[in-house]
């Protein structure tokens, strides 16, 4: 046995020692077996009588007894041990001796906080802990991995393949399970990206967006992803997590070599932190783009130009196309105490002023940019430009599931390939101008409501360029002329 024992029979004799014991005292066994209790040998004299009362009291007991006492070395030393005591009894429940079983105490004491430092891993911590086999299934999962995978009860989990639970990150996160039970744990912890398989419920697309202020969305388009959550996730609610991860080798502690048993996987969700840091570097990165912007077209003397300018540095990080449209006619100027019509004005006419990037036949406008003409836009009705024009307001738009792309960006004389369109209203001196619009591609995430944010400040700063220019005047008298 890996624990001591000894045995007593009715009279308190020894009856057992085995090797354990003679390794831990250094009494052998034919030195032990057939001794009159332990006094004088294994129990100081003066304790012998308490501590053989203890032991040999487990016979007039039911279940077992532990007790905690010195013993004595062969050597002189003493041991502190923990006894566990059991009685015999005989066929006709006669008692007929005792066992104990004993082992140092600190060892006893490691063994019993190992054990529950595991409880309380699997059952009460704060974060996510997940025990795969070598076939990197779960064997043993906690609460919070549960809840964090989104499953009712633990056992949901255990033996099934991670790929039946996660839609994206599960090649990465095995490689990562891999390389533990290959070369061992990592030195830093990874966080890894991952997203949650969900219901087929909740992979529908909404069909119309969450307004943002003054904001709409365009009824026969989406703003969002799955859940309504925009698709780079991390928010409240979404599938999509960051999970900081270590990962520990499991080996057997009996065997003579370490044998594989698996890996320990602890995880904790960072998805809200990750997600504030993201926001905060992009936020810095479009201030530093309008501030560049503004500077830059404050040296353009042709106001278009620096209207221009201004989408140009806007693009970068944050759309694939920009669109400028300007109305011939804008509302007129109001008290700036006025309050906007609750109604939605007629339907404008709106004229291409610019477009950028312009490179690219799929992208080649079929009218070439250019207020001169005063040829509108033939953009059908309902169309987001028009309704952002209208209720002086943001409207996002996004092709949706079940909608082919390249028909849904036709119908909106939109580039090739657009996916999600972000219309901004542009005002000036209480006047509607017209609206400059962001398109992204596919591949890209839906505009939300930070971007409908940086698209407003950019159109203001576009807006002021506009007006200007006197943009409208110009269209509407192609033949006025320019304001060198």
């Amino acid at each position: 046995m890996d624990a001591a024992l000894c045995a007593f029979d009715a009279d308190g004799v020894v009856t057992h020692w085995n090797r354990e014991a003679e390794r831990m005292l250094g009494w052998t066994q034919e030195e032990a077996v057939g001794r009159q209790g332990l006094a004088g040998w294994a129990v100081r004299a003066a304790d012998a009588e308490e501590v053989e009362s203890r032991l040999l009291g487990a016979m007039k007991s039911p279940g077992r007894q532990v007790h905690e006492f010195a013993l004595l070395t062969k050597d002189g030393g003493r041991v502190l041990v923990r006894v566990q005591s059991s009685g015999v009894t005989g066929a006709d429940g006669s008692p007929m001796g005792v066992y104990c079983a004993f082992s140092e105490v600190h060892a006893q004491i490691d063994l019993e906080r190992s054990i529950a430092l595991s409880e309380a891993l699997l059952e009460d911590a704060s974060w996510g802990v997940v025990l795969v086999d070598a076939d990197l299934r779960p064997t043993v999962v906690n609460s919070y991995a549960a809840r964090s995978f989104r499953v009712p009860a633990r056992a949901a989990l255990l033996g099934r393949p991670l790929g039946e639970l996660l839609e994206e990150g599960m090649e990465e996160l095995e490689g990562a399970l891999q390389y533990v039970l290959g070369e061992g744990p990592p030195t830093e912890p990874a966080e890894l990206w991952v997203t949650i398989r969900a219901p087929q419920q909740d992979e529908e697309h909404a069909e119309s967006g969450e307004p943002h202020r003054g904001e709409k969305s365009e009824k026969s388009g989406t703003s969002g992803c799955a859940g309504g959550v925009d698709a780079d996730g991390g928010r409240a609610g979404s599938r999509r997590r960051c999970w900081r991860s270590g990962f520990l080798r499991l080996a057997s502690p009996l065997a003579e070599e370490p044998v594989p048993l698996g890996v320990a996987w602890l995880f904790q969700d960072i998805t809200g932190s990750k997600q504030a840091e993201r926001d905060a570097a992009r936020l810095r990165f479009r201030d530093g783009q309008l501030h560049r912007a503004t500077r830059a077209a404050g040296e353009c003397e042709d106001p278009l130009e620096a209207a221009r300018l201004h989408l140009d540095f806007a693009l970068a990080g944050f759309a694939d196309h920009a669109l400028l449209d300007v109305a011939p006619e804008p509302l007129a100027a109001q008290p700036s105490d006025a309050v906007l019509p609750l109604s939605p004005l007629p339907q404008p006419r709106l004229v291409r002023a610019a477009q950028t990037p312009t490179g690219g036949p799929a992208r080649a406008p079929v009218i070439e940019p250019g207020t001169r003409t005063g040829i509108p836009v033939a953009y059908p009705e309902g169309h987001p430009a028009l309704q952002a024009y209208q209720r002086c307001g943001s409207v996002r738009a996004g092709a949706g599931a079940g909608r082919a792309p390249e028909n849904w960006a036709r119908t909106r004389k939109w580039p090739e390939g657009t996916v999600y369109g972000l219309c901004a209203v542009l005002r000036s001196r209480g006047r509607t101008l017209g609206v400059v619009t962001f398109l992204r591609d596919t591949g890209r995430r839906p505009f939300d409501r930070a971007d409908a944010d940086h698209a407003e400040q950019v159109a203001a700063h576009v807006a002021a360029a506009v007006d200007l220019a006197d943009l409208p005047r110009r269209v509407a008298r192609p033949d006025a002329p320019g304001l060198r």
